[in-house]
């Protein structure tokens, strides 16, 4: 999580791609991963690459325990 920034109590980070085709992929992982986890993030996706913000909403939009395990999984994708 070393390179996830820490910003208005939400934690971000671009990822880089080829295509949009390796973007959209790329959304559909990590939705799947976010459902299962019951964690939506918030992902916002341009033709090469995503950017992806999490914060726990039922904390007051804290960073919390779920949002260091929801960016190790994206990060494993």
């Amino acid at each position: 999580m070393n390179d996830w920034n820490t910003r208005n109590d939400h934690l971000e980070k671009y990822f880089h791609f080829k295509n949009y085709t390796e973007v959209m992929s790329f959304v559909n992982e990590v939705a799947k991963i976010a459902n299962l986890q019951n964690h939506h993030p918030q992902m916002v996706v341009d033709f090469d690459k995503v950017l992806i913000r999490t914060t726990t909403h039922d904390t007051g939009n804290k960073v919390t325990e779920k949002d260091k395990k929801l960016t190790l999984a994206i990060d494993e994708l």
